[in-house]
């Protein structure tokens, strides 16, 4: 008699896998899933949440890099509209990485206290991930890179990503290219440096937003850029208030000074126009 709180298997369900691809080897399950090694002795029961959260987000990272850069490349091309797609992918994943925060915001003061000596100097200063995720978004810094000096194709890769256009570079561009009045330095700059707010720019954004319909894609992608600029923005300060709650004033493991250093970069900006361009009255 079958139990009718059970699903029956199907019959046509493949169960032999000695000679085939399945699931777990597909995803590397048994590579990835060792790799969680909780260094406490004994091992302490939260340092294995710890372990997760950082290295899901580090996943989460890796996708987001991989979208930004078929997204500017995109750009390059002159492909706006299938930009505009990974962009709203884009923000999705953002939105997991807030909402993971509330995971390890069930980390006590008193549980973290218990293993974090074995982090020793490690720190989410030294993600060479989001190191280059800010790159890519114009948040340039060529001190921030000199922790990777150690790992020579890790640094080769950020100081290549430092001296290349960065998304809202390579928009500027293709502004310039369709017509828009995008100034000289705009288009042709060091690269290595951020990006400076810059008043002629605020104009062409005003323009754009003042008529757009006539300027649609140009507006859609206006639209994801801020996108994705203030789901950064709610990550950082997410971020900030989560440590606050868990170490308080308390400096971080790898030498910061903890809440004051995260607290600076929520003042840091990637397309500042975009947002001038809201705020000041439009000219007659």
């Amino acid at each position: 008699m079958t139990n009718s709180n059970q699903r029956p298997v199907e019959p046509d369900i493949v169960s032999d896998f000695s000679d085939r691809l399945s699931y777990s080897g597909y995803l590397s399950l048994d590579g990835l899933l060792a790799q969680q090694r909780p260094l406490s002795q004994p091992p302490h029961h939260d340092e294995m949440l710890f372990i997760v959260q950082h290295q899901v987000s580090e996943l989460w990272i890796k996708l987001v890099i991989h979208e930004l850069t078929a997204a500017i490349d995109k750009i390059r091309r002159d492909r706006l509209p299938p930009t505009l797609k990974i962009l709203s992918r884009v923000k999705l994943i953002q939105m997991q990485l807030f909402e993971q925060w509330s995971v390890l915001e069930t980390l006590t003061p008193s549980e973290y206290m218990e293993f974090r000596s074995v982090l020793g100097s490690a720190s989410g200063f030294q993600s060479f991930q989001y190191r280059k995720l800010e790159f890519l978004l114009g948040n340039k810094n060529l001190d921030n890179i000199k922790v990777f000096m150690h790992d020579a194709a890790i640094y080769e890769d950020l100081t290549c990503t430092l001296n290349a256009p960065s998304l809202y570079d390579e928009f500027l561009r293709y502004l310039a290219r369709h017509g828009y009045r995008i100034p000289g330095e705009c288009r042709d700059r060091n690269w290595s440096t951020p990006h400076s707010r810059n008043e002629a720019l605020v104009e062409v954004f005003r323009d754009i937003y003042r008529n757009p319909k006539q300027h649609w894609v140009a507006y859609e992608m206006c639209e994801k850029l801020v996108d994705v600029e203030e789901y950064f923005q709610l990550w950082r300060f997410r971020h900030l208030k989560t440590v606050e709650r868990i170490i308080g004033s308390r400096h971080g493991t790898g030498g910061s000074s903890g809440v004051g250093f995260l607290r600076q970069a929520l003042e840091l900006t990637f397309f500042p126009e975009l947002l001038a361009s809201r705020t000041e009255a439009p000219r007659e």
